[in-house]
């Protein structure tokens, strides 16, 4: 028989994330389909954990998508594994319930009392109606399974004291969520891409920015203290994540899919050839290798973010990686900017300017040490360039900020 295990209170919950956002560091969620992934997460500094029936399916080699059809009751699955896989091994840091509001089956004040009762610390609104749209969602919508009844759970779990985090996918279900009492507004941008199961039809990383900027501009407005959240879509590495992270005030990251599905797939793929092999890869070995088996636009923009955020101090310029890429730069520089809806001057500038601002809000060093150590040895060009993209100058700056630097 499994024990029921202690369940985090939500004033601690939120007490802990915002300590960590008043210490300039961000909210890390992972979706955990297993207690490996559940383990190792726990051990690199999670947050918090989410039993989502989308991760049970991934450890089986499926699709997120897995968890929008019969192949079983969603609630149960998250239910079963995470009280018999998840739980004994997070003992440390709390585990939400994915919660299929529209379950028909099941009454969802009472369901939430036994949420509660197994040791889950809170409800996320997964697998969510928000994903789903077109003829399907309208009929959906007129038997009255709706994302309606998400926001009545996300209400109905704040009454009764669990901490909440509610997807949105709009302005108006956010401002709905907001109401309703959510701990945490996450905007859900999509299945995340990458991978072999990954989604196929994205946003650009620019897009998905604006809209994550209009939608988080308007509910932070009503509660400015909000703890806000991103999820899914074009991000699924650290590089993406801080694209999105400059120059907002976005407090964190749920990821499934980026923790779990793409690094198993990419080491199983490459540990398994390497002893099919024996080979020993090299590092040098295996940047050939890599460049070699690109055939994708994924495969190409990764590499160039990957490119910027390791040799962003040095210089850098889209003919030299078109040369290492075997790609005419016209092609490359087109490519570039169709997939990430910016220019690779402008991406480059603003990686570097915004880790500028890093190090000039952290650290006290001379202004022509900072240009440098972002990719300037010119320091009247890092001030030109500054100026023009921040509307003051690097000395402007620290002494609009001198008070927090």
């Amino acid at each position: 028989m499994v024990m029921n295990m202690e369940r985090f209170e939500r004033q601690d919950i939120v007490k802990k994330l915002r300590s960590q956002i008043e210490k300039n560091n961000h909210i890390i969620g992972v979706a955990a389909g297993s207690g490996l992934t559940a383990k190792y997460s726990e051990e690199g500094g999670a947050d918090f954990i989410l039993a989502l029936s989308s991760g049970f399916f991934r450890q089986k080699g499926l699709s997120s998508l897995a968890a929008y059809l019969p192949f079983s009751n969603s609630n149960n699955i998250v239910m079963e594994f995470g009280v018999i896989e998840l739980m004994p091994i997070c003992k440390n840091t709390p585990i939400i319930f994915g919660l299929l509001a529209s379950d028909p089956t099941i009454n969802i004040t009472e369901y939430m009392k036994v949420i509660k009762e197994k040791g889950f610390s809170g409800i996320i609104n997964y697998p969510t109606i928000g994903l789903i749209d077109g003829k399907y969602r309208q009929a959906l919508e007129e038997e009255g399974i709706s994302y309606k009844q998400e926001v009545e759970a996300i209400q109905i779990g704040n009454k009764m004291g669990m901490f909440t985090i509610a997807f949105v996918f709009d302005k108006n279900q956010a401002l709905q969520m907001l109401d309703a009492g959510a701990d945490i507004i996450c905007i859900h941008l999509g299945l995340t891409i990458g991978g072999r199961l990954g989604g196929k039809k994205v946003q650009s990383l620019q897009l998905a920015k604006k809209l994550v900027v209009e939608i988080f501009d308007e509910v932070s407005n009503k509660k400015p203290n909000l703890i806000k959240m991103v999820y899914g879509g074009p991000l699924n590495k650290p590089v993406d994540v801080q694209f999105i992270y400059d120059n907002t005030n976005i407090d964190g990251y749920i990821g499934g899919s980026a923790f779990e599905r793409i690094p198993a797939e990419k080491m199983i793929l490459e540990v398994t050839r390497s002893f099919k092999g024996t080979d020993n890869i090299k590092y040098e070995e295996l940047m050939k290798k890599i460049i070699g088996t690109m055939s994708t636009s994924e495969d190409y923009i990764d590499f160039i973010k990957n490119y910027v955020n390791l040799h962003y101090r040095d210089e850098i310029s889209l003919n030299e990686i078109s040369d290492m890429l075997h790609l005419s730069r016209s092609y490359l520089s087109t490519l570039f900017k169709k997939e990430m809806g910016i220019s690779f001057t402008d991406y480059l500038i603003d990686f570097r300017l915004n880790r500028a601002l890093e190090i000039l809000q952290n650290k006290n060093l001379p202004l022509i040490t900072v240009a440098e150590m972002v990719g300037y040895p010119s320091y009247s060009q890092f001030s030109k360039i500054f100026k023009k993209r921040k509307g003051m100058s690097p000395r402007e700056f620290l002494k609009s900020n001198k008070t927090t630097i």
